[in-house]
């Protein structure tokens, strides 16, 4: 069975644009006008999801989905540093950091390794497979840019390590085509508005 996964990274907030971990802002408004001059850009789909943060249910809205939360592609749970900025946590504690860039099983800040980010995302991954029915479908959501990263790791049976290889932008669409085992992909399209918008 054909299965279409359409991400989108959810639009820029005060965390993303300090380099934090993001300890569930919610957007700004910039990132909240963005994502409706998108709006229109947005492919249609059979179902629609969104991570369960707020800047995913923000950016969402903003773009007009009527998508529910799927914890199972909740951002990557940084643990106690969640909300404090990347270069204060390097300084205070560059060994803490130094393991968690190169042990994809660390768990440093006491939240989720990144073994533990890809294996989640891998089985919601499965889920698609076995939930629907025997035509091809399209799913949709709004993910944070580490699940989507996350995704695509697993679904190119990439080494986990490539992780930190994938940039995500915001606004951005990376689309998966086919089935467990054999997918392609399509990543990083802007998310444009239609002339005359």
């Amino acid at each position: 069975m054909a299965i279409q996964v359409m991400l989108i990274s959810p639009a820029l907030n005060a965390a993303l644009r300090e380099a934090r971990f993001d300890g569930d802002a919610p957007l700004d408004a910039a990132g909240a006008r963005h994502a409706r001059a998108v709006a229109s850009a947005v492919p249609a789909a059979d179902r629609y999801l969104r991570g369960p943060s707020e800047r995913c249910a923000g950016t969402a809205d903003a773009l007009g989905l009527r998508a529910g939360p799927e914890p199972a592609v909740r951002g990557w749970d940084m643990g106690r540093w969640s909300g404090r900025r990347l270069a204060a946590v390097s300084a205070a504690e560059p060994e803490a950091v130094s393991a968690w860039l190169t042990d994809p099983a660390a768990t440093p800040h006491g939240g989720e390794s990144l073994l533990e980010l890809c294996a989640r995302t891998g089985r919601w991954l499965e889920t698609l497979e076995s939930t629907e029915g025997d035509e091809g479908h399209r799913v949709l959501g709004v993910v944070e840019p580490a699940v989507v990263r996350a995704v695509v790791v697993v679904a190119l049976a990439l080494p986990v390590e490539a992780y930190w290889r994938l940039d995500v932008a915001p606004l951005t669409l990376t689309g998966l085509g086919g089935r467990a085992g054999r997918w392609n992909l399509r990543c990083g399209q802007p998310l444009s508005p239609a002339p005359g918008d």
